[in-house]
C-alpha cells in the first residue's frame, strides 16, 4: 500500500502575521526591559523653541499588554479604515466590470498601444494618483489586476507595478498635495526654531519633482517588463477569453451613454470645489488656507466624502453602459452587479483582519517612533556635510519608512533636528524636505507596517492560480527591484541636483543663497 505524498507548503501568509505578531510583542517586552528609548526635538508650537522628548517603548508581553490587544482587536478591525473603504469601492468597481464596461473601455484604449507604452502610461498615472492620498491604493490596485487581465496578461503584473508606483508615487508629486502641505508646515516651524526669517513656496519642488515622476514611472516600467512579467507564472485563460475583442456598435453607444452622463456629474463635482463662484465651494473647507488643505483637510466635506465620491462615480459609468449594452436590464440587474467583485472576498477580509490587529499592536509598542528619534538624533550628532549628509539623511528617512511609513508622523519627529543641521551645512530647509521625500519614496513598498500593504498581499492571492500560496516575503521580494533601482536613481539625482545647483523649483535651490 502506497504511502500518501505529503504536500509541503509555504507558511500561509496568515501564520506569517501571526509569527510577526508574537515576535513584535516578544521583541517589545525584551526592548522594555533593556530600557530602549530615545530622546529627540520638537517643537513647541507656542513659544517655537525646540524642546527634548523622549519616547519609550510600551511593553506588551506582560497583563496589560495582552489586555489590550483582546480589549482593541475587535474594535480596531471595525474602525479599520481600509476595510469599510475597499468594500465600497469594489462595490462601483464591480458594476464596472460586470456590465462589460471596463473591458470595452479597456479595448478601446489600449487595443492599438504596445504592452510596454500601456503599462508607461498606466504607472504614470498611479504615480500622479498620490493627490487623492491614500485612497489611491484602493481604487488602482484592483483596476490594475483587471487592466492586465482584460490586455490578456497576468493580473499579478498590474497588482504588483501598481502597487510599486502607488507607493513611491506617494512620495513624490509634480502637484502640491495635501501631505506636502503638512509637511511644510513641519519644515517652516523647525526653520522658525532658528529665529529666521525664511519662506518656501508651494511651487518650490515643481522641477525636480516633475523630473523624478518621469525617471520613476519609466524605471517601473522597464523593471515591470523585463523583470517581473519574466518571473511571474504563465496565466491560464480560457479559449473564450482568449477570443479577439471586438468592440461592437452597441458596446459604443453604451461607452457613449457611460461617459456623456459621468461628464455631467463630475461638471456638477468640479463646480462644487471651485471657491468663490456662485453657489460653489460646497465641498471646501474654508477655514483652511492653502486650496490643497481646503480639500483635504480633516474638516473637507470633500476629503471625508471622496471614497463615495469616486465610488458613485463608478456605479454611473457601469450602470449607463449597462443600459446602453442592455447588459442591465432592471434593477435585479442592477443590485446583483453591485456585489459581484465581493465574491469570495473572505480571504481579503481574514487578511485584512490579521495586517489591521498587527498595525495595531506595533503602533501600541512605540517601535516605530523610537526607531526614528534614534535616527533623527544619530543624524543631528553625525558632523557631516554636503554630501555625506544627504546620503544619510536619505538613508535614514528610508529606513525609518521601514517601521513608521506615516510622512507625517516620521517628518515631525525628524524635521526638527535635520533641518537645522541641513541648514549650517548651506542645504536648503526645502531640499532637506525633498531629500526626505526621496527616502521614503524608496521603501515605502516593502514595508508590511504600512496600512495598504495587506491590500496589495491579498490581490496577489486572490489571482494566484498556482498551488502554492503567495507568501508574505513573496509579495516583498517582487517589489525589491523597485526598491533598489529606484532609490539609487534618486538619490544620484539628489546628487546631481546638488552639485549642479540648479533650481528645484519657483525661487527654490538645493543650497541656501
Amino acid at each position: 500500500m502506497k504511502k500518501k505524498k505529503k504536500i509541503k507548503g509555504p507558511i500561509h501568509p496568515l501564520m506569517t502575521y501571526v509569527i510577526i505578531i508574537i515576535i513584535t510583542i516578544i521583541i517589545s517586552g525584551i526592548l522594555h526591559l533593556l530600557d530602549f528609548q530615545a530622546t529627540y526635538y520638537q517643537v513647541n508650537p507656542t513659544t517655537l523653541d525646540l524642546i527634548p522628548n523622549t519616547e519609550i517603548i510600551k511593553s506588551l508581553f506582560n497583563l496589560s499588554g495582552i489586555k489590550f490587544i483582546f480589549k482593541s482587536t475587535v474594535s480596531n478591525f471595525a474602525n479599520f479604515t481600509v476595510l469599510s473603504n475597499l468594500i465600497i469601492l469594489l462595490m462601483g468597481i464591480s458594476i464596472m466590470d460586470k456590465s462589460g464596461f471596463l473591458q470595452t473601455a479597456i479595448t478601446l484604449t489600449t487595443k492599438k498601444l504596445k504592452k510596454r507604452t500601456v503599462t508607461f502610461i498606466f504607472v504614470l498615472m498611479c504615480v500622479l494618483a498620490s493627490i487623492f492620498g491614500d485612497l489611491s491604493y484602493l481604487i488602482f490596485i484592483p483596476l490594475g489586476a483587471l487592466l492586465f487581465y482584460y490586455g490578456k496578461r497576468n493580473p499579478a503584473i498590474g497588482i504588483i507595478s501598481s502597487f510599486a508606483a502607488l507607493s513611491c508615487g506617494s512620495a513624490i508629486n509634480v502637484l502640491f498635495t495635501s501631505t506636502d502641505s503638512s509637511l511644510l508646515n513641519y519644515t517652516l516651524q523647525a526653520i522658525e526654531t532658528q529665529r529666521l526669517d525664511y519662506q518656501i513656496k508651494t511651487t518650490a519642488f515643481i522641477l525636480i519633482m516633475a523630473v523624478a515622476v518621469i525617471l520613476v514611472s519609466y524605471i517601473i516600467t522597464v523593471v515591470t517588463e523585463n523583470i517581473i512579467a519574466k518571473k511571474l507564472p504563465k496565466y491560464e485563460f480560457t479559449a473564450s477569453e482568449l477570443e479577439e475583442d471586438i468592440v461592437t456598435k452597441d458596446e459604443k453607444r453604451g461607452m457613449i451613454y457611460a461617459l456623456s452622463s459621468a461628464f455631467i456629474y463630475l461638471i456638477i463635482f468640479i463646480y462644487s470645489i471651485i471657491p468663490n463662484l456662485p453657489l460653489s465651494g460646497a465641498l471646501l473647507d474654508n477655514n483652511a488656507t492653502r486650496y490643497i488643505d481646503k480639500l483635504f483637510s480633516p474638516n473637507a466635506f470633500f476629503s471625508d466624502g471622496f471614497i463615495f465620491v469616486v465610488t458613485l462615480l463608478f456605479i454611473i459609468l457601469g450602470l449607463f453602459y449597462g443600459i446602453g449594452v442592455k447588459t442591465i436590464k432592471n434593477h435585479h440587474d442592477f443590485c446583483d452587479n453591485l456585489g459581484h467583485s465581493l465574491d469570495g472576498i473572505g480571504n481579503m477580509l481574514v487578511s485584512i483582519f490579521f495586517a489591521s490587529t498587527f498595525i495595531s499592536i506595533f503602533k501600541q509598542t512605540n517601535i516605530g517612533n523610537v526607531i526614528v528619534g534614534n535616527i533623527a538624533s544619530f543624524i543631528s550628532s553625525s558632523n557631516t556635510m554636503g554630501i555625506p549628509l544627504i546620503i544619510i539623511i536619505f538613508l535614514g528617512s528610508a529606513i525609518s519608512t521601514l517601521f513608521l511609513p506615516s510622512s507625517i508622523s516620521k517628518w515631525a519627529i525628524l524635521a526638527p533636528s535635520l533641518i537645522p543641521v541641513a541648514y549650517l551645512s548651506e542645504i536648503s530647509p526645502e531640499f532637506t524636505q525633498i531629500i526626505f521625500r526621496f527616502g521614503e519614496a524608496a521603501t515605502m513598498n516593502i514595508t508590511p507596517v504600512l496600512a495598504y500593504f495587506i491590500v496589495y498581499l491579498a490581490f496577489l492571492e486572490k489571482y494566484n492560480q498556482g498551488e502554492v500560496r503567495i507568501k508574505l516575503t513573496d509579495s516583498i521580494k517582487y517589489q525589491l527591484p523597485y526598491t533598489i533601482i529606484i532609490g539609487c536613481t534618486l538619490l544620484v539625482l539628489l546628487v546631481v541636483w546638488y552639485v549642479i545647483g540648479i533650481p528645484m523649483g519657483i525661487s527654490s535651490f538645493p543650497v541656501i543663497s
